[in-house]
């Protein structure tokens, strides 16, 4: 249930000073009948209901209103749930003739719409839960792009960085969306292998990037021997033998036969009869036999192997005249190449150099050795000309780039820029691929948003469709005007007032009242309140009603508010507060002796005088009001009252009293002399 227990405290609220319900008063049951005159509060009472309605706080004071489920104060008004409507004359200012625009419209939920409006519901928290799930996919987008967007700020800021110089090139300025495009280019050409750099690759890269201009160099001109060709030579002179008339010891003794062949030429020079060393006489015939020894096919031998010796000497000699430019001179980065095949020209050149000096050896050996084949085993040497072209290639390249500095500087840079790119292209995948699908993500859910708000819109159209609410209006004012020139007229806003065709101007009070009323008594069929769930408040419903019309609006409102929850009526006037005590006395249970078990309650609002003001509180109706046809009684207890009072009762407490005399007079002379009008005529 949402029912309105009581309200508890009114602490400067209005004319409601310092009111706290008393201990000894009903709480408010499901129809309630609050009788005062005019100014003793009820419309205060009303604008409090009125803040339950729009759950907004109080425009003053302190309030606490005990509903089902608790105690309401001033800062739990925005929470309250109880539905309420409430009629009074703000709803009338506000509501039925506003300032500007047309009547507000109402939709009724006929039965046929009872199966779509359930549907309207389920779609409803469907939306709720998307809508929460979309902000929730916005936020991740937002997240997921910042986390991508900062990925390549710092990706771009260290290319920025790394490559800033001097000399104007677009990688002085480089930001992020020249990263993410030079990414996503690579991603869509699916290159990445080619562009990925090694760590020697990348040294050599940057080195290249840095590079300054330096001189060009002279390339390594010499024509080296070949040496498969030179070992089938010298292999051909070590296996000559010579044929001749061979002195042994000669023969075997290879430095010997070096010795006596040079002395024999010395011998040559000389007479030949004395011995040049032991200047002894020359034997007989020694000579002779000498030579026979050292013919002309041994001299020659000896001449081949000297001019081969020499020719050799000369290649060894010009290998170690080979000189190498300085590793310093060239550009960085071919310096590591550069040494590195430094090093091995220079294990080539050793290794050449031995080759050649053990073939002079091997030769110099073998002219002792003339008569006999000497082994050669030729030895696997590296290849001195291709360590010469190596080196000379790589000075090649260092000549050619001094000539096109800039361009290999601008390509380096390229290189460099696309291999770090490569690098951190998966993570650049990963953070675009989370914001893909986070894109995907709010896509998807904002077209289900977008899906169920235009579901709830088309069926809210076949539900809420106000033409009929507006025909029945005008068949209530027809009814309770007994005619049909006010009516109301659809219009996509709402509905306006009409006075035959034209809109209707200066509507005298009864007709306001009337147009007000109804208007309120079908909003109370609108779908978005559900009356037996629903608490409902009249203020004053029959304000400038004549009494015929008077009867018709109570007709009506007991009609559309007997199913409420909780009906509180809030009046005046006498006529309607006997209509609707009448409504509630004759009800079985009404008459049970202790009034908590009474569906129907009674009460009164009255306003007093003090020092401080006019002060307003909630009582029980007088039994005489609710016992009694006529008002008669009660005024004239009041006064009784007030006579017999004691003296000491301040002015300002008898204001009231002219008042309730004129009244109890007029209605004392209407009985007395009905056929007399005009109270001046009774009075004589």
């Amino acid at each position: 249930m949402n029912r309105i227990r009581r309200i508890g405290r009114l602490q400067d609220f209005g004319v409601f000073r310092d009111f706290t319900w008393p201990e000894n008063l009903p709480e408010f049951a499901r129809y309630n009948l609050i009788y005062g005159w005019n100014w003793s509060g009820k419309t205060t009472l009303s604008r409090l209901f009125c803040a339950l309605e729009n759950r907004s706080a109080p425009p003053e004071g302190e309030v606490t209103v005990t509903v089902d489920g608790g105690q309401v104060r001033n800062p739990d008004f925005g929470q309250v749930t109880v539905p309420i409507r409430v009629f009074n004359r703000d709803f009338v200012i506000e509501s039925v003739f506003p300032a500007e625009g047309d009547v507000a419209p109402i939709f009724i939920l006929g039965k046929q719409n009872v199966e779509k409006q359930k549907k309207v519901d389920q779609l409803k928290v469907t939306l709720a839960e998307h809508q929460i799930k979309l902000r929730g996919n916005r936020k991740s987008k937002d997240d997921a792009d910042a986390a991508l967007d900062k990925f390549c700020i710092d990706k771009a800021k260290v290319v920025k960085e790394t490559l800033r110089s001097g000399d104007s090139h677009p990688y002085n300025t480089y930001d992020k969306k020249g990263f993410a495009q030079r990414a996503q280019d690579m991603v869509s050409a699916g290159d990445k292998g080619n562009h990925e750099l090694d760590e020697a690759v990348l040294k050599t890269v940057s080195a290249q990037h840095r590079a300054t201009r330096k001189s060009k160099l002279p390339m390594l001109a010499h024509q080296l021997p070949a040496f498969k060709g030179l070992a089938g030579i010298v292999a051909d002179l070590l296996t000559t033998t010579v044929v001749s008339n061979a002195i042994q010891s000669l023969k075997d003794d290879a430095k010997l036969s070096s010795w006596v062949r040079a002395g024999l030429g010395l011998h040559g020079e000389s007479d030949g009869v004395r011995c040049l060393f032991c200047n002894l006489p020359m034997p007989k015939d020694r000579l002779a036999a000498l030579e026979a020894h050292f013919d002309t096919e041994h001299v020659q031998l000896i001449k081949s192997l000297d001019d081969q010796i020499q020719q050799i000497q000369e290649q060894v000699n010009a290998i170690d005249e080979l000189n190498c430019p300085k590793s310093v001179e060239l550009l960085e980065d071919l310096v590591e190449r550069y040494e590195a095949a430094e090093y091995r020209f220079e294990r080539a050149r050793r290794s050449a150099r031995g080759h050649l000096e053990s073939l002079i050896e091997i030769m110099t050996d073998k002219k002792g050795r003339a008569f006999e084949r000497v082994t050669f085993r030729q030895r696997r040497i590296s290849t001195l000309q291709e360590r010469v072209d190596r080196l000379n290639g790589i000075i090649l390249e260092h000549n050619k780039a001094c000539d096109d500095l800039q361009s290999r500087i601008d390509t380096a840079r390229k290189r460099l820029v696309a291999g770090w790119v490569a690098a951190n292209l998966e993570e650049f995948v990963r953070f675009r691929g989370a914001v893909q699908e986070a894109m995907d993500a709010v896509k998807s859910t904002a077209s289900e948003v977008k899906r169920l708000d235009d579901e709830i819109a088309r069926l809210e159209r076949e539900i809420e469709e106000h033409r009929k609410p507006a025909d029945d209006l005008n068949k209530d004012l027809r009814s309770y005007l007994g005619h049909d020139e006010l009516r109301l007229e659809t219009k996509s806003t709402g509905y306006a007032v009409m006075r035959g065709d034209t809109p209707a101007k200066e509507l005298s009070e009864g007709e306001m009242t009337a147009i007000a009323l109804l208007y309120f008594l079908k909003f109370l069929e609108d779908h978005r309140f559900d009356l037996k769930k629903g608490v409902v408040v009249l203020d004053d419903p029959v304000s400038s009603l004549d009494a015929n019309a008077l009867y018709f609006a109570f007709g009506f409102i007991k009609e559309r508010t007997q199913d409420a929850c909780q009906l509180i009526i809030l009046t005046h006037n006498f006529t309607f507060f006997r209509q609707v005590r009448n409504w509630y006395c004759p009800h079985i249970n009404q008459q049970k002796s202790d009034v908590n078990k009474r569906p129907y309650r009674f009460y009164m609002v009255e306003c007093t005088h003090a020092q401080d003001g006019r002060r307003a509180a909630i009582g029980p109706l007088d039994e005489l009001l609710e016992k009694y046809e006529s008002e008669y009684h009660y005024l004239f207890a009041r006064i009784r009252r007030e006579v017999m009072a004691a003296p000491s009762a301040s002015l300002e407490q008898n204001y009231a009293l002219p008042n309730i005399a004129w009244r109890l007079l007029e209605t004392f002379l209407a009985f007395r002399l009905p056929h007399v009008s005009g109270l001046s005529r009774q009075l004589e």
